[in-house]
Order: C-alpha cells, then structure tokens, then sequence
C-alpha cells in the first residue's frame, strides 16, 4: 500500500460517521510542518499568517509552540476579532479603509497595544486621524517595502504590486512623516517577496521554465538582501527602537531568515501545505488540509460524478488555481467541465471501484481560501476525529 493509499484508509475510517461534504486537517502532518518551519526560520520567531489558517483554534495550536510568534492578519476588522479574543500581537497585513474599525481601534487601549497597521502613504494616515472621533489611542504603524524587482530603468517589473515605496529614502520619508505625526508610531518593516516565496520553481513537465524561475529568483534575492538591509539602516536612523523586520512566506523562509536586517519570518501556507506548494525545491511539505466531497452518480465506465468541488482559489485564473482531486489516486476531471458548482464528474479507473457514497479528497490550491466553504474542520489523528473546531466562517465571519 503506498503512502497516499494508506492516507486515504485513514481519512474514511476517521471519517466514516460524518457524511461529506467536509474538510479535515491531519494534525500529525500540520505539527510536522509547522516543525519544519520552525527549522527553515534557523532561530527566528516565525509569525503566523492567519489568511492561510482562518481558524482560532489552529492558531492557538501552532502559537503555542515555542518558536512561533504573533499573526499577521489580512483585514482590520479580523485584527479586532482577534485582539479581543487574547491574540495580543496582531500585524495588519494590508492597508484598511475600515473608518468604523479604525474608530474602535483609536478608542480602547487593549486593542491599540495589540494591533500594528500597515502603511505606505501618508493619506492612510489621513483616513484613520478622520475616522478617531474621540479615540486618542497611538496607532502602532508598520511600513511596507515594495520588493519588486526592476529592470532596465523600471520598464520591466517582476513581483507584485504593492507598496509604492522602493527605495531607502523613500521609506526613510515615510517614516520621518509617521513619525513627526501625533496619534502614530512606527514599530516595524514588512517587506513581502511573492515573487520569491509564493512562485514554485520547479514545475513538473516544464523543465526551462522551472530554470528561468530560479534563474529570476537567485537575481531578486540577490537585489533584495541589499537593498532590504539599506531600507533598515534609514529607517533605524529615523526609528532608532524599531520592534521588528518581517521578510519571507513559506517558499523562502531560509533564505529570507539568513538575512541580518530580518528579525521574524512570516509563514501560513506551510502549516497546510495546499497544492501550490508542491512545485518548490527548497522544501517540501505533508499535506494536512484535505476536503472530501460524496459520490453521487456513476455515469458510466470509468466515470463518476461528486457533489459539488468547484472551489476555485484567488490570482489570476488558470489550471493552477483550481483544486485537484488526490485520493484515491488516478482521477482527474473532465476537460470539457472541470470542477463544478453543484456536480463535478471525474474520470480514470479508480472510478470504477468507487460506489454511491463514498468519499473522494480533494487538495484545495491555495491555504486559507479552503476555509471560505466550511464552517468546521474536522481534526484527524491517526485513524480518528479527535475534536471538531469552527472556522472564521463557522464563527460567524467572513472578513472578505
């Protein structure tokens, strides 16, 4: 019996009692990887990027060993969420237009203390200051590096868009802004590579463009790793207490944590290990979030047909992005339909031996998203469901 054959014995015995649709996640794999996270970070705290969990309990889980610290979270208003639910390092990922959020935020000192923003421009600073009402609280401000790196003059761009600071000076700038400002304080750097940490680079059947991923990557970090440490020596003659540099995502976690100028990594997706990060050489990981979706029809030989699975993820729409049917092993979808909103048919001959009723698992693309269409996670250990915990959307939230 391979591996994967043996995964699947494990998962429908667990889950033999609850009907699909469902989703789990193997916490024996979960802890592995989180081990190996900690182990790529080399010493540095490791913060945890709740858009790719989406569920308290397993953040609670993953905090709680030694090596992890504070989240990075994706909307203001999750941020209070948490806040008041005794997460007490919170780091805003993504600028917020949240006037309403910004209010509470600016008017309890709990959540002030907690809760860090992020800024790139000084009109953010322009909406929070008009959304204070009486709220006299200081807004711990993180400023954001754009990563990207450019070619020929700027005319050739490879990474994300971003933050539109560059360059030293112009965080520098910023940062004497936020600074001179009161009712604000920088306390940290995040710089993100995507373009690093979220591209695999070696994708199967695709040898030369695997080689020109990497080739691509070794001249970014090249580019990063100096002018990331430029950005923090302006920034620290302006912030001379700076609490931290946050760098990295799952894919770059050693290289990034190699870096003198960064002082944590940040790392979500590794903890679940969706199919978008099968295609690295820098590491691999357990699969430990699966979904099962319920034979429903047997259309014919070699065919059949479960309800639901079309769970598309986010980023621009190709193949990629579509979740890919795992266990058992040997189906694929029909080309002419794919995954679908209500039926999803699937071909091979492991069809065959399938019949009314059982289970087929699916790996979801990307993290967190998987989170989105159900409102509990099944925990498995071994052969068993030890505990069922709700996700954000079981909680009542649905932050995006």
């Amino acid at each position: 019996m391979t591996a994967r054959a043996s995964d699947r014995a494990r998962y429908d015995r667990a889950t033999a009692h609850l009907d699909a649709p469902l989703a789990i996640v193997d916490l024996d794999a979960f802890d592995a990887n989180a081990d190996d996270l900690l182990r790529r970070a080399g010493g540095k705290p490791v913060r945890v990027a709740s858009k790719s969990v989406r569920c308290r309990a397993l953040l609670e889980r993953v905090l709680a060993k030694e090596g992890f610290a504070g989240i990075m979270s994706f909307t203001l208003a999750e941020s209070l969420w948490l806040a008041r639910s005794g997460f007490d390092d919170v780091l805003l990922a993504y600028p917020s237009a949240d006037r309403a959020g910004f209010a509470e935020l600016t008017a309890d000192p709990k959540l002030a203390s907690a809760v860090s923003v992020m800024v790139d421009d000084v009109a953010q600073l322009d909406l929070i200051d008009a959304a204070r009402g009486d709220g006299r609280e200081v807004v711990r401000v993180c400023l954001e590096l754009d990563t990207a790196l450019r070619l020929l003059g700027g005319r050739v761009r490879v990474g994300a868009r971003r933050s539109p600071l560059h360059s030293p000076a112009e965080v520098a700038d910023l940062a004497r802004a936020v600074s001179r400002r009161p009712g604000f304080k920088v306390v940290g750097i995040m710089a993100y590579e995507g373009h690093i940490a979220g591209v695999g680079d070696s994708l199967v059947g695709r040898p030369l463009r695997s080689r020109a991923i990497r080739l691509m990557q070794a001249a970014a970090r090249r580019e990063l790793v100096e002018r990331r440490a430029a950005v923090v020596r302006a920034v620290r003659a302006v912030v001379p207490d700076l609490e931290y540099v946050n760098g990295g995502g799952t894919g770059s976690v050693q290289s990034t944590a190699a870096e003198d100028a960064v002082t944590e990594i940040a790392a979500g997706s590794g903890l679940y290990v969706p199919r978008l990060f099968d295609n690295y050489t820098s590491f691999s990981g357990r699969p430990a979030a699966l979904f099962a979706q319920p034979v429903v029809r047997r259309p014919g030989v070699g065919v059949v047909t479960v309800l639901g699975g079309g769970y598309p993820a986010s980023g621009a729409a190709g193949a990629d992005r579509l979740p890919v049917p795992y266990l058992p092993e040997g189906l694929r979808y029909d080309p002419q339909e794919g995954p679908g909103e209500v039926q999803t048919p699937l071909l091979g001959s492991p069809a065959d031996d399938l019949l009314i009723g059982d289970k087929v698992w699916f790996r979801h693309a990307k993290a967190g998203e998987l989170c989105e269409r159900f409102d509990s996670l099944h925990l498995v250990e071994g052969d068993r469901v030890t505990a069922t915990v709700p996700t954000y959307r079981g909680e009542g939230h649905t932050f995006l």
